[in-house]
């Protein structure tokens, strides 16, 4: 219950009223369905921490890079090692993939797989992807060849997008493109470079169709292909460009694998806001003697595994923003952040890959004692926390965490049942899901 004793006694005279109201008139009611909420506090809970609507634009994800493109061509896009690549030519590579992809077929509700290692080819890979409308499903090629059969079969990719080094792993029969051929190289060299349009595709693409398929890492089962839309992924970048601001997002570190939806916030973010996005094979990447010190506008990090990097201290790392999503955040560790890099600013950031990377964001404070909350939810997104009946528990009572909103995927690729099961009405707006 509340902590504060007037809201305590509040609770329990509502609650006592509910009862001796049902125990007269409506005899028969079930003990769960007796109303333990007040009218203001049931609105505070359902609307009033809810408030969240904002205005997005609505539009395509490949869009907004574009017109960064448009705007600064020759700004860096994406440094990788000692390469690096400008918005312009990132731009003109990444038309050529696609009108290729369009070509074999790629368009909007049809896949197509990557399966490349880390580096710059594979961010012109998603970008093309995008760009003929079809979504993209990240693979890793060090992932078993068992989960990478399934996925493929299940996923059904109109071609794999790959290289001679990571194709092993695909099954013999998979259509694939395999990038570093130099007849591919070649073919490439011959399409126009300049954006696409609905009569370089095979379909026209609005918002509505899926822009990517992230399979999570089916603890419970089979692994589950999660379908986000373009509308779900530009209501996500709106409210991070508002909220980290372009400065914010001018240099970013992209450790987190493609096969993981944090790194949609790591490329899509930057790209979409004039930044720029630094390559490493993952965040261990940063320690070691050897290497020098790296510093940027904006780090995300697993909690854990940035806490190793700061105890390695062989290298200095310097960052303007830490955002930690993925596993509970401790006070320690908010603590042990800030004496590494005082005056940071600290994000804690929660949400499934099912409401499109987050849902609920908290900045930490000045007191580092408290132990860190999921905060509060993003732009048109709702939370509530609701009992065994979907009905609302009191402040600080248990319950299980329900997320409503612009974020939720269209629902698990060609698996209807177990959407239907996990994606239910929601009772609070007609007609939308949770």
């Amino acid at each position: 219950a509340p902590a504060d004793p007037a809201q305590v006694c509040e609770l329990l005279h509502t609650c006592l009223g509910n009862l001796a109201d049902a125990l007269e008139h409506v005899p028969g009611t079930r003990l769960s369905g007796v109303d333990v909420l007040g009218e203001r506090e049931r609105e505070q809970l359902v609307a009033g921490w809810n408030d969240t609507g904002s205005v997005v634009r609505a539009g395509l994800v490949h869009e907004l890079f574009q017109e960064q493109a448009a705007r600064a061509p020759d700004a860096v896009a994406v440094v990788c090692g000692g390469e690096q690549v400008s918005y312009g030519v990132l731009n003109g590579r990444a038309n050529r993939l696609a009108r290729l992809l369009a070509g074999a077929g790629a368009g909007p509700e049809s896949v197509v797989a990557v399966v490349m290692e880390r580096g710059i080819d594979v961010v012109v890979a998603v970008l093309a992807v995008l760009k003929a409308g079809a979504a993209y499903l990240p693979v890793d090629p060090r992932h078993p060849a068992g989960r990478v059969a399934f996925m493929l079969e299940q996923a059904r990719p109109v071609v794999v997008l790959t290289s001679a080094a990571a194709q092993s792993v695909l099954p013999g029969d998979a259509a694939r493109i395999l990038l570093d051929d130099p007849p591919v190289q070649a073919e490439l060299a011959g399409w126009p470079a300049h954006d696409l349009t609905d009569r370089d595709r095979v379909l026209p693409l609005t918002s509505l169709h899926p822009a990517y398929v992230i399979y999570t890492s089916g603890s419970t089962g089979r692994p589950k292909g999660v379908v986000i839309e373009h509308r779900a992924l530009a209501n996500l970048l709106a409210w991070a460009a508002a909220e980290f601001s372009d400065a914010g997002f001018s240099r970013v570190l992209a450790s987190t694998s493609l096969t993981f939806d944090v790194s949609v916030f790591e490329i899509f973010g930057p790209l979409a806001s004039g930044g720029s996005i630094e390559l490493v094979p993952d965040l261990l990447a940063l320690t070691g003697p050897s290497l020098k010190p790296w510093s940027g506008s904006l780090i995300s990090a697993v909690p854990s595994a940035f806490s190793q990097v700061l105890s390695g201290a062989e290298v200095e790392v310097l960052a303007q923003t830490v955002v930690l999503a993925g596993e509970a955040l401790t006070a320690q560790a908010v603590s042990s952040i800030r004496r590494f890099l005082p005056g940071v600013r600290i994000a804690n950031i929660y949400g499934p890959t099912e409401t499109t990377v987050y849902s609920t964001a908290w900045y930490a404070g000045a007191e580092n004692d408290i132990t860190p909350p999921i905060g509060s939810p993003i732009w048109n997104t709702r939370v509530y926390v609701l009992d065994g009946w979907l009905e609302p528990v009191p402040a600080g009572v248990a319950g299980e965490l329900y997320i409503a909103g612009s974020g939720l995927a269209r629902g698990y690729l060609g698996r209807a049942g177990l959407t239907g099961e996990r994606f239910v009405a929601c009772p609070f707006e007609v007609g939308e899901r949770m």
